[in-house]
Protein backbone atom coordinates (compact mmCIF):
# COMPACT_ATOMS: atom_id res chain seq x y z
CA UNK A 1 0.00 0.00 0.00
CA UNK A 2 2.00 2.94 -1.21
CA UNK A 3 1.46 6.23 0.56
CA UNK A 4 1.69 9.44 -1.40
CA UNK A 5 4.00 12.18 -0.24
CA UNK A 6 2.70 14.04 2.80
CA UNK A 7 0.55 11.15 4.09
CA UNK A 8 2.27 9.21 6.90
CA UNK A 9 1.71 5.49 7.35
CA UNK A 10 0.04 5.70 10.80
CA UNK A 11 -2.45 8.34 9.62
CA UNK A 12 -3.30 6.45 6.46
CA UNK A 13 -3.70 3.18 8.37
CA UNK A 14 -5.89 4.82 11.01
CA UNK A 15 -8.15 6.40 8.38
CA UNK A 16 -8.46 3.10 6.53
CA UNK A 17 -9.28 1.21 9.71
CA UNK A 18 -12.00 3.67 10.76
CA UNK A 19 -13.58 3.64 7.32
CA UNK A 20 -13.19 -0.07 6.61
CA UNK A 21 -13.39 -1.44 10.19
CA UNK A 22 -10.46 -3.80 9.40
CA UNK A 23 -8.02 -3.21 12.22
CA UNK A 24 -5.96 -6.36 11.63
CA UNK A 25 -6.26 -6.54 7.87
CA UNK A 26 -5.03 -2.99 7.46
CA UNK A 27 -1.68 -3.92 9.01
CA UNK A 28 -1.32 -7.03 6.92
CA UNK A 29 -2.08 -5.22 3.69
CA UNK A 30 0.94 -2.91 3.91
CA UNK A 31 2.80 -5.03 1.40
CA UNK A 32 -0.05 -5.10 -1.09
CA UNK A 33 -1.26 -2.48 -3.50
CA UNK A 34 -4.98 -1.77 -2.90
CA UNK A 35 -7.20 -0.02 -5.43
CA UNK A 36 -10.59 1.65 -5.27
CA UNK A 37 -12.96 -0.37 -7.40
CA UNK A 38 -16.07 0.80 -9.23
CA UNK A 39 -18.15 -0.75 -6.45
CA UNK A 40 -16.23 1.31 -3.87
CA UNK A 41 -16.85 4.47 -5.90
CA UNK A 42 -20.54 3.63 -6.05
CA UNK A 43 -20.72 3.33 -2.27
CA UNK A 44 -18.94 6.67 -1.86
CA UNK A 45 -21.45 8.33 -4.20
CA UNK A 46 -24.27 6.68 -2.24
CA UNK A 47 -22.73 7.99 1.01
CA UNK A 48 -22.61 11.50 -0.40
CA UNK A 49 -26.23 11.29 -1.63
CA UNK A 50 -27.48 10.02 1.75
CA UNK A 51 -25.57 12.82 3.48
CA UNK A 52 -27.21 15.46 1.26
CA UNK A 53 -30.60 13.74 1.69
CA UNK A 54 -30.27 13.83 5.48
CA UNK A 55 -29.01 17.41 5.38
CA UNK A 56 -32.17 18.40 3.50
CA UNK A 57 -34.23 16.65 6.19
CA UNK A 58 -32.35 18.60 8.88
CA UNK A 59 -33.34 21.79 7.09
CA UNK A 60 -36.96 20.64 7.07
CA UNK A 61 -36.75 19.76 10.77
CA UNK A 62 -35.58 23.28 11.59
CA UNK A 63 -38.40 24.77 9.51
CA UNK A 64 -40.91 22.50 11.27
CA UNK A 65 -40.03 24.06 14.62
CA UNK A 66 -42.38 26.96 13.85
CA UNK A 67 -45.38 24.62 13.78
CA UNK A 68 -44.25 21.76 16.01
CA UNK A 69 -46.50 22.71 18.91
CA UNK A 70 -49.44 21.76 16.68
CA UNK A 71 -47.85 18.33 16.16
CA UNK A 72 -47.41 17.90 19.93
CA UNK A 73 -51.09 18.71 20.44
CA UNK A 74 -52.07 16.25 17.71
CA UNK A 75 -50.10 13.43 19.35
CA UNK A 76 -51.69 14.24 22.71
CA UNK A 77 -55.17 14.01 21.25
CA UNK A 78 -54.34 10.63 19.74
CA UNK A 79 -52.25 9.03 22.52
CA UNK A 80 -52.89 11.22 25.61
CA UNK A 81 -49.11 11.53 25.86
CA UNK A 82 -47.39 14.90 26.06
CA UNK A 83 -43.79 15.20 24.90
CA UNK A 84 -41.83 17.84 23.08
CA UNK A 85 -41.28 15.74 19.98
CA UNK A 86 -39.20 18.48 18.37
CA UNK A 87 -36.31 17.57 20.69
CA UNK A 88 -36.56 13.92 19.66
CA UNK A 89 -36.59 14.90 16.00
CA UNK A 90 -33.62 17.25 16.23
CA UNK A 91 -31.48 14.90 18.34
CA UNK A 92 -32.11 11.93 16.04
CA UNK A 93 -31.38 14.01 12.93
CA UNK A 94 -28.23 15.47 14.48
CA UNK A 95 -26.90 11.98 15.31
CA UNK A 96 -27.42 10.88 11.70
CA UNK A 97 -25.76 14.02 10.33
CA UNK A 98 -22.72 13.61 12.61
CA UNK A 99 -22.31 9.94 11.67
CA UNK A 100 -22.54 10.65 7.94
CA UNK A 101 -20.22 13.65 8.24
CA UNK A 102 -17.55 11.55 9.94
CA UNK A 103 -17.78 8.91 7.22
CA UNK A 104 -17.64 11.54 4.50
CA UNK A 105 -14.60 13.28 6.02
CA UNK A 106 -12.84 9.92 6.39
CA UNK A 107 -13.54 9.09 2.75
CA UNK A 108 -12.27 12.47 1.53
CA UNK A 109 -9.11 12.18 3.63
CA UNK A 110 -8.49 8.67 2.33
CA UNK A 111 -8.87 9.89 -1.24
CA UNK A 112 -6.45 12.76 -0.67
CA UNK A 113 -3.99 10.29 0.90
CA UNK A 114 -4.32 7.95 -2.05
CA UNK A 115 -5.88 5.17 0.01
CA UNK A 116 -8.64 2.79 -1.17
CA UNK A 117 -12.26 3.50 -0.21
CA UNK A 118 -13.17 0.05 1.16
CA UNK A 119 -16.38 0.80 3.08
CA UNK A 120 -17.17 -1.88 5.66
CA UNK A 121 -20.42 -3.85 5.41
CA UNK A 122 -21.60 -2.47 8.77
CA UNK A 123 -21.35 1.09 7.47
CA UNK A 124 -23.11 0.02 4.28
CA UNK A 125 -25.99 -1.42 6.31
CA UNK A 126 -26.28 1.71 8.44
CA UNK A 127 -26.23 3.87 5.31
CA UNK A 128 -29.15 1.95 3.80
CA UNK A 129 -31.08 2.16 7.10
CA UNK A 130 -30.43 5.91 7.30
CA UNK A 131 -31.70 6.42 3.76
CA UNK A 132 -34.84 4.40 4.55
CA UNK A 133 -35.51 6.30 7.80
CA UNK A 134 -35.18 9.70 6.15
CA UNK A 135 -37.34 8.57 3.21
CA UNK A 136 -39.98 7.37 5.69
CA UNK A 137 -39.84 10.76 7.43
CA UNK A 138 -40.45 12.61 4.16
CA UNK A 139 -43.26 10.19 3.28
CA UNK A 140 -44.94 10.79 6.64
CA UNK A 141 -44.60 14.52 6.12
CA UNK A 142 -46.34 14.25 2.76
CA UNK A 143 -49.19 12.12 4.14
CA UNK A 144 -49.90 13.83 7.48
CA UNK A 145 -48.46 17.34 7.19
CA UNK A 146 -48.41 18.29 3.53
CA UNK A 147 -48.78 22.03 4.20
CA UNK A 148 -45.22 22.05 5.54
CA UNK A 149 -43.97 21.75 1.96
CA UNK A 150 -45.37 25.25 1.47
CA UNK A 151 -43.62 26.32 4.69
CA UNK A 152 -40.36 25.07 3.21
CA UNK A 153 -41.00 27.08 0.05
CA UNK A 154 -41.57 30.21 2.14
CA UNK A 155 -38.42 29.49 4.13
CA UNK A 156 -36.37 29.61 0.93
CA UNK A 157 -37.37 33.26 0.64
CA UNK A 158 -35.56 33.83 3.93
CA UNK A 159 -32.63 31.44 3.48
CA UNK A 160 -32.24 31.24 -0.31
CA UNK A 161 -29.37 33.75 -0.69
CA UNK A 162 -27.42 32.18 2.18
CA UNK A 163 -28.11 28.60 1.13
CA UNK A 164 -26.73 29.51 -2.28
CA UNK A 165 -23.48 30.71 -0.73
CA UNK A 166 -23.23 27.60 1.49
CA UNK A 167 -23.87 25.16 -1.36
CA UNK A 168 -21.40 26.92 -3.64
CA UNK A 169 -18.81 26.72 -0.84
CA UNK A 170 -19.47 23.02 -0.26
CA UNK A 171 -19.28 22.14 -3.94
CA UNK A 172 -16.09 24.20 -4.25
CA UNK A 173 -14.54 22.20 -1.41
CA UNK A 174 -15.40 18.98 -3.27
CA UNK A 175 -13.12 20.10 -6.11
CA UNK A 176 -10.07 18.94 -4.10
CA UNK A 177 -10.97 15.24 -3.70
CA UNK A 178 -12.52 15.25 -7.18
CA UNK A 179 -9.31 16.57 -8.74
CA UNK A 180 -7.29 14.05 -6.72
CA UNK A 181 -9.45 11.19 -7.97
CA UNK A 182 -9.39 12.34 -11.60
CA UNK A 183 -5.60 12.60 -11.69
CA UNK A 184 -5.21 9.19 -9.99
CA UNK A 185 -7.62 7.15 -12.08
CA UNK A 186 -6.86 5.78 -15.53
CA UNK A 187 -10.47 5.42 -16.66
CA UNK A 188 -10.91 8.17 -19.26
CA UNK A 189 -14.65 7.66 -19.61
CA UNK A 190 -15.20 8.05 -15.87
CA UNK A 191 -13.06 11.20 -15.85
CA UNK A 192 -15.17 12.79 -18.59
CA UNK A 193 -18.46 11.90 -16.90
CA UNK A 194 -17.39 13.26 -13.52
CA UNK A 195 -16.06 16.49 -15.01
CA UNK A 196 -19.22 17.05 -17.07
CA UNK A 197 -21.53 16.39 -14.11
CA UNK A 198 -19.50 18.60 -11.76
CA UNK A 199 -19.26 21.41 -14.32
CA UNK A 200 -23.00 21.29 -15.00
CA UNK A 201 -23.77 21.46 -11.27
CA UNK A 202 -21.43 24.40 -10.72
CA UNK A 203 -22.84 26.34 -13.70
CA UNK A 204 -26.36 25.76 -12.36
CA UNK A 205 -25.28 26.97 -8.90
CA UNK A 206 -23.55 30.04 -10.32
CA UNK A 207 -26.78 31.01 -12.11
CA UNK A 208 -29.13 29.96 -9.25
CA UNK A 209 -29.67 33.54 -7.92
CA UNK A 210 -31.60 34.27 -11.13
CA UNK A 211 -34.35 32.08 -9.66
CA UNK A 212 -34.08 33.30 -6.05
CA UNK A 213 -36.88 35.68 -5.09
CA UNK A 214 -37.18 37.14 -1.61
CA UNK A 215 -39.32 40.04 -0.37
CA UNK A 216 -36.39 41.09 1.83
CA UNK A 217 -34.28 42.02 -1.20
CA UNK A 218 -35.35 45.67 -1.19
CA UNK A 219 -34.18 49.12 -0.27
CA UNK A 220 -34.41 50.21 3.37
CA UNK A 221 -36.90 52.97 2.58
CA UNK A 222 -39.28 50.45 0.96
CA UNK A 223 -39.69 48.35 4.14
CA UNK A 224 -43.36 48.23 5.25
CA UNK A 225 -44.35 48.94 8.88
CA UNK A 226 -43.76 46.20 11.44
CA UNK A 227 -46.74 43.81 11.62
CA UNK A 228 -48.94 44.06 14.70
CA UNK A 229 -48.90 41.11 17.09
CA UNK A 230 -51.93 38.95 17.85
CA UNK A 231 -51.54 36.81 20.97
CA UNK A 232 -52.44 33.19 20.11
CA UNK A 233 -54.52 32.16 23.13
CA UNK A 234 -52.73 34.98 24.90
CA UNK A 235 -49.05 34.45 25.60
CA UNK A 236 -48.89 30.63 25.81
CA UNK A 237 -45.10 30.55 26.21
CA UNK A 238 -45.34 32.64 29.38
CA UNK A 239 -48.63 31.49 30.94
CA UNK A 240 -51.27 28.76 30.63
CA UNK A 241 -53.16 29.32 27.38
CA UNK A 242 -56.65 30.88 27.38
CA UNK A 243 -56.40 32.16 30.95
CA UNK A 244 -56.50 35.64 32.45
CA UNK A 245 -52.81 35.33 33.26
CA UNK A 246 -52.12 34.61 29.60
CA UNK A 247 -54.16 37.64 28.61
CA UNK A 248 -52.21 39.92 30.96
CA UNK A 249 -48.87 38.55 29.73
CA UNK A 250 -49.98 39.22 26.16
CA UNK A 251 -50.82 42.81 27.08
CA UNK A 252 -47.31 43.16 28.54
CA UNK A 253 -45.97 41.99 25.15
CA UNK A 254 -47.77 44.92 23.44
CA UNK A 255 -50.09 42.68 21.43
CA UNK A 256 -52.94 44.53 19.78
CA UNK A 257 -55.36 41.58 19.65
CA UNK A 258 -56.06 38.70 22.04
CA UNK A 259 -56.94 35.64 19.93
CA UNK A 260 -58.88 32.92 21.72
CA UNK A 261 -61.46 30.15 21.40
CA UNK A 262 -64.90 30.14 22.98
CA UNK A 263 -67.20 27.32 23.99
CA UNK A 264 -70.53 27.47 25.78
CA UNK A 265 -71.24 25.43 28.90
CA UNK A 266 -74.29 23.19 29.33
CA UNK A 267 -76.05 25.99 31.25
CA UNK A 268 -75.29 28.66 28.62
CA UNK A 269 -72.13 30.38 29.90
CA UNK A 270 -69.49 31.19 27.22
CA UNK A 271 -65.97 30.34 28.41
CA UNK A 272 -62.45 30.11 26.98
CA UNK A 273 -61.27 26.69 25.79
CA UNK A 274 -59.58 25.45 22.62
CA UNK A 275 -59.86 21.67 22.82
CA UNK A 276 -63.17 19.86 22.66
CA UNK A 277 -62.00 17.82 25.65
CA UNK A 278 -60.66 19.25 28.91
CA UNK A 279 -57.90 16.69 29.47
CA UNK A 280 -54.94 18.62 28.02
CA UNK A 281 -55.33 21.96 29.81
CA UNK A 282 -57.13 21.07 33.07
CA UNK A 283 -57.12 18.45 35.85
CA UNK A 284 -60.52 17.07 34.78
CA UNK A 285 -59.23 13.49 35.06
CA UNK A 286 -58.61 14.00 38.77
CA UNK A 287 -61.82 15.92 39.55
CA UNK A 288 -64.32 14.20 37.23
CA UNK A 289 -62.55 10.96 36.10
CA UNK A 290 -65.74 9.34 34.83
CA UNK A 291 -66.58 12.40 32.68
CA UNK A 292 -63.09 13.33 31.48
CA UNK A 293 -63.70 12.17 27.90
CA UNK A 294 -66.88 14.22 27.48
CA UNK A 295 -67.06 17.32 25.29
CA UNK A 296 -66.29 20.56 27.09
CA UNK A 297 -69.80 21.81 26.39
CA UNK A 298 -71.26 18.92 28.44
CA UNK A 299 -70.09 20.53 31.70
CA UNK A 300 -72.02 23.26 33.47
CA UNK A 301 -70.30 26.40 34.66
CA UNK A 302 -70.20 25.31 38.30
CA UNK A 303 -68.29 22.15 37.34
CA UNK A 304 -65.88 24.08 35.13
CA UNK A 305 -65.03 26.46 37.97
CA UNK A 306 -63.75 23.54 40.05
CA UNK A 307 -61.01 22.73 37.54
CA UNK A 308 -57.38 23.80 37.75
CA UNK A 309 -56.42 25.36 34.40
CA UNK A 310 -52.80 26.21 35.22
CA UNK A 311 -50.86 23.42 36.93
CA UNK A 312 -50.64 21.37 33.71
CA UNK A 313 -48.54 24.20 32.27
CA UNK A 314 -45.80 23.66 34.87
CA UNK A 315 -46.02 19.86 34.75
CA UNK A 316 -45.95 19.30 30.98
CA UNK A 317 -43.87 22.33 30.01
CA UNK A 318 -45.41 22.81 26.54
CA UNK A 319 -42.65 25.32 25.69
CA UNK A 320 -39.00 25.53 26.82
CA UNK A 321 -39.71 29.01 28.23
CA UNK A 322 -41.63 27.47 31.14
CA UNK A 323 -38.35 26.54 32.82
CA UNK A 324 -37.30 30.19 33.05
CA UNK A 325 -40.48 31.46 34.75
CA UNK A 326 -40.06 33.32 38.02
CA UNK A 327 -41.34 31.90 41.31
CA UNK A 328 -44.13 34.48 41.28
CA UNK A 329 -45.27 33.46 37.80
CA UNK A 330 -45.19 29.78 38.78
CA UNK A 331 -47.36 30.45 41.78
CA UNK A 332 -49.76 32.56 39.73
CA UNK A 333 -50.02 29.80 37.10
CA UNK A 334 -51.21 27.27 39.71
CA UNK A 335 -54.09 29.60 40.63
CA UNK A 336 -55.54 29.88 37.13
CA UNK A 337 -59.12 28.80 36.46
CA UNK A 338 -61.13 28.59 33.24
CA UNK A 339 -62.25 32.18 32.58
CA UNK A 340 -65.68 33.11 31.30
CA UNK A 341 -66.06 35.38 28.29
CA UNK A 342 -67.58 37.99 30.57
CA UNK A 343 -64.44 38.09 32.75
CA UNK A 344 -62.19 38.34 29.70
CA UNK A 345 -64.18 41.18 28.13
CA UNK A 346 -63.98 43.12 31.38
CA UNK A 347 -60.19 42.72 31.41
CA UNK A 348 -59.95 43.71 27.75
CA UNK A 349 -61.95 46.89 28.35
CA UNK A 350 -59.33 47.91 30.91
CA UNK A 351 -56.40 47.16 28.61
CA UNK A 352 -57.87 48.66 25.40
CA UNK A 353 -56.80 45.78 23.15
CA UNK A 354 -59.13 43.88 20.82
CA UNK A 355 -60.39 40.31 21.04
CA UNK A 356 -60.68 37.87 18.14
CA UNK A 357 -62.21 34.46 18.65
CA UNK A 358 -63.45 31.21 17.15
CA UNK A 359 -66.67 29.65 18.47
CA UNK A 360 -66.40 25.89 18.93
CA UNK A 361 -67.44 23.24 18.07
CA UNK A 362 -68.80 24.35 14.69
CA UNK A 363 -70.62 21.07 14.03
CA UNK A 364 -72.59 21.08 17.31
CA UNK A 365 -76.36 20.76 17.02
CA UNK A 366 -76.86 23.76 19.34
CA UNK A 367 -74.43 26.02 17.50
CA UNK A 368 -77.02 28.76 16.93
CA UNK A 369 -77.68 28.78 20.66
CA UNK A 370 -73.95 29.20 21.22
CA UNK A 371 -73.89 32.17 18.83
CA UNK A 372 -76.84 33.81 20.62
CA UNK A 373 -75.31 33.29 24.07
CA UNK A 374 -71.94 34.68 22.98
CA UNK A 375 -73.47 37.67 21.26
CA UNK A 376 -75.60 38.41 24.31
CA UNK A 377 -72.57 38.49 26.62
CA UNK A 378 -70.72 40.82 24.23
CA UNK A 379 -73.60 43.27 23.97
CA UNK A 380 -74.19 43.27 27.75
CA UNK A 381 -70.49 43.76 28.57
CA UNK A 382 -70.42 47.32 27.29
CA UNK A 383 -67.20 46.77 25.37
CA UNK A 384 -66.86 48.98 22.28
CA UNK A 385 -67.90 46.72 19.41
CA UNK A 386 -64.98 47.81 17.23
CA UNK A 387 -62.75 45.97 19.71
CA UNK A 388 -64.47 42.67 18.86
CA UNK A 389 -63.29 40.71 15.80
CA UNK A 390 -65.76 37.98 14.86
CA UNK A 391 -64.28 34.89 13.15
CA UNK A 392 -67.10 32.25 13.07
CA UNK A 393 -68.80 31.84 9.69
CA UNK A 394 -71.95 30.27 11.09
CA UNK A 395 -74.91 32.70 11.35
CA UNK A 396 -72.70 35.63 10.35
CA UNK A 397 -75.65 37.49 8.82
CA UNK A 398 -77.50 37.32 12.12
CA UNK A 399 -74.50 38.73 13.94
CA UNK A 400 -74.21 41.60 11.44
CA UNK A 401 -77.88 42.49 11.98
CA UNK A 402 -77.80 42.37 15.79
CA UNK A 403 -74.35 43.94 16.25
CA UNK A 404 -73.32 45.82 13.08
CA UNK A 405 -70.37 47.44 14.90
CA UNK A 406 -68.52 44.15 15.33
CA UNK A 407 -65.63 43.75 12.89
CA UNK A 408 -66.08 40.74 10.63
CA UNK A 409 -62.97 38.70 9.94
CA UNK A 410 -63.03 36.06 7.21
CA UNK A 411 -61.01 32.85 7.09
CA UNK A 412 -60.77 32.83 3.30
CA UNK A 413 -59.44 34.85 0.40
CA UNK A 414 -61.67 37.27 -1.42
CA UNK A 415 -63.79 36.03 -4.30
CA UNK A 416 -63.97 37.50 -7.79
CA UNK A 417 -67.66 38.44 -7.44
CA UNK A 418 -67.57 39.50 -3.79
CA UNK A 419 -70.93 41.03 -2.79
CA UNK A 420 -69.46 42.93 0.16
CA UNK A 421 -65.81 44.02 0.28
CA UNK A 422 -63.62 42.09 2.73
CA UNK A 423 -61.84 44.33 5.19
CA UNK A 424 -60.13 41.67 7.33
CA UNK A 425 -58.86 38.18 6.48
CA UNK A 426 -57.32 35.61 8.82
CA UNK A 427 -55.41 32.78 7.12
CA UNK A 428 -52.58 30.28 7.70
CA UNK A 429 -49.28 31.84 6.69
CA UNK A 430 -48.80 29.08 4.07
CA UNK A 431 -51.93 30.14 2.19
CA UNK A 432 -50.79 33.53 0.88
CA UNK A 433 -47.89 34.42 -1.38
CA UNK A 434 -46.05 37.66 -0.79
CA UNK A 435 -47.46 38.95 -4.10
CA UNK A 436 -51.00 38.41 -2.76
CA UNK A 437 -50.09 40.04 0.54
CA UNK A 438 -48.82 43.13 -1.25
CA UNK A 439 -51.92 43.26 -3.46
CA UNK A 440 -54.24 43.04 -0.43
CA UNK A 441 -52.21 45.76 1.26
CA UNK A 442 -52.63 48.03 -1.78
CA UNK A 443 -56.39 47.36 -1.64
CA UNK A 444 -56.54 48.29 2.08
CA UNK A 445 -57.46 44.77 3.18
CA UNK A 446 -56.09 43.84 6.60
CA UNK A 447 -54.24 40.49 6.46
CA UNK A 448 -53.54 38.47 9.61
CA UNK A 449 -51.53 35.26 9.21
CA UNK A 450 -51.12 32.47 11.78
CA UNK A 451 -49.25 30.94 13.58
CA UNK A 452 -45.89 32.75 13.28
CA UNK A 453 -43.32 31.97 15.98
CA UNK A 454 -39.87 32.01 14.38
CA UNK A 455 -38.04 35.30 13.70
CA UNK A 456 -37.07 34.21 10.16
CA UNK A 457 -40.73 33.73 9.24
CA UNK A 458 -41.76 36.98 10.89
CA UNK A 459 -39.03 38.76 8.91
CA UNK A 460 -40.27 37.40 5.57
CA UNK A 461 -43.87 38.39 6.33
CA UNK A 462 -42.72 41.79 7.57
CA UNK A 463 -40.92 42.41 4.27
CA UNK A 464 -44.01 41.19 2.40
CA UNK A 465 -46.19 43.83 4.08
CA UNK A 466 -48.54 41.69 6.18
CA UNK A 467 -50.75 43.69 8.58
CA UNK A 468 -50.47 41.42 11.63
CA UNK A 469 -49.45 37.92 12.70
CA UNK A 470 -50.85 35.55 15.29
CA UNK A 471 -48.03 34.22 17.46
CA UNK A 472 -47.17 32.09 20.47
CA UNK A 473 -43.87 33.95 20.88
CA UNK A 474 -45.02 37.53 21.40
CA UNK A 475 -42.14 38.11 23.86
CA UNK A 476 -39.64 37.28 21.08
CA UNK A 477 -41.23 39.14 18.18
CA UNK A 478 -41.86 42.17 20.37
CA UNK A 479 -38.09 42.71 20.65
CA UNK A 480 -37.50 42.64 16.89
CA UNK A 481 -36.89 46.17 15.68
CA UNK A 482 -35.89 45.15 12.18
CA UNK A 483 -36.10 42.08 9.92
CA UNK A 484 -33.24 39.61 10.41
CA UNK A 485 -31.78 40.71 7.11
CA UNK A 486 -32.53 43.25 4.42
CA UNK A 487 -30.42 43.59 1.27
CA UNK A 488 -30.65 46.13 -1.52
CA UNK A 489 -30.67 44.37 -4.89
CA UNK A 490 -27.37 46.02 -5.87
CA UNK A 491 -25.66 44.66 -2.75
CA UNK A 492 -27.00 41.16 -3.37
CA UNK A 493 -25.77 41.31 -6.97
CA UNK A 494 -22.29 42.23 -5.77
CA UNK A 495 -22.27 39.34 -3.24
CA UNK A 496 -23.42 36.96 -5.98
CA UNK A 497 -20.60 37.97 -8.34
CA UNK A 498 -17.91 37.84 -5.62
CA UNK A 499 -18.99 34.39 -4.41
CA UNK A 500 -19.10 32.92 -7.92
CA UNK A 501 -15.73 34.36 -8.93
CA UNK A 502 -14.06 33.25 -5.69
CA UNK A 503 -15.46 29.74 -6.14
CA UNK A 504 -14.28 29.52 -9.75
CA UNK A 505 -10.73 30.61 -8.83
CA UNK A 506 -10.62 28.14 -5.90
CA UNK A 507 -11.71 25.26 -8.15
CA UNK A 508 -9.14 26.22 -10.78
CA UNK A 509 -6.42 26.36 -8.12
CA UNK A 510 -7.46 22.95 -6.73
CA UNK A 511 -7.17 21.26 -10.12
CA UNK A 512 -3.84 22.93 -10.94
CA UNK A 513 -2.38 22.03 -7.55
CA UNK A 514 -3.55 18.41 -7.75
CA UNK A 515 -2.13 18.11 -11.24
CA UNK A 516 1.25 19.29 -9.97
CA UNK A 517 1.10 16.82 -7.06
CA UNK A 518 0.18 13.95 -9.39
CA UNK A 519 3.26 14.64 -11.56
CA UNK A 520 5.50 14.50 -8.49
CA UNK A 521 3.85 11.25 -7.41
CA UNK A 522 4.36 9.46 -10.75
CA UNK A 523 8.18 8.93 -10.48
CA UNK A 524 7.84 7.62 -6.91
CA UNK A 525 5.07 5.24 -7.97
CA UNK A 526 7.21 4.00 -10.90
CA UNK A 527 10.14 3.21 -8.59
CA UNK A 528 7.79 1.40 -6.21
CA UNK A 529 6.31 -0.66 -9.03
CA UNK A 530 9.81 -1.73 -10.20
CA UNK A 531 10.77 -2.69 -6.66
CA UNK A 532 7.58 -4.71 -6.15
CA UNK A 533 8.13 -6.48 -9.49
CA UNK A 534 11.66 -7.49 -8.49
CA UNK A 535 10.48 -8.75 -5.10
CA UNK A 536 7.72 -10.76 -6.75
CA UNK A 537 10.24 -12.32 -9.21
CA UNK A 538 12.60 -13.28 -6.41
CA UNK A 539 9.77 -14.89 -4.45
CA UNK A 540 8.70 -16.93 -7.48
CA UNK A 541 12.28 -18.17 -7.99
Amino acid sequence: MADPPGCCHPCATCLLCLYSCQWITAKKEKKKVLHTTKCDCSWFIFLFCVFVFTLVWLYFAIILLNDFHNFNEFIFKQRKLWLDWSLVLLIATAVLIIYLSVLLVLALCLQLCGQPLKLHWLHKTLLILTALVVAAAFTGLEIKWAEEWRSAHISLQATGPFLHIAVVGGMTFLAWPLASFIYCTYNTGLKVVLLLVYSALMIALYLAPLGIASPCIMEENQLPPKPALVGHRGAPMLAPENTLMSLHKAVDCDVQVFETDIMVSADGVPFLMHDEELTRTTNVQAVFPERAALNSTAFNWTDLQQLDAGSWFLERKPFPTVQSLSAGDRYQATKQRIPSLEEVLEAIKQSSISIMFDLRPENHSDYQTFVNATLEVILQSGIPLQQVLWLPDGFRKQVKQQAPGIQQVYGRKRLQNEMEPLLHVNLPYQDMSFEEIRQYRQDNISVNLYVVNQPWLFSVLWCSGVTSVTTNACQVLKEMKHPIWLLPSSTYLMIWIVVDCTSFLAILWAFLLMKKCSRRRQPAESETDVLLTKINSLMQQ
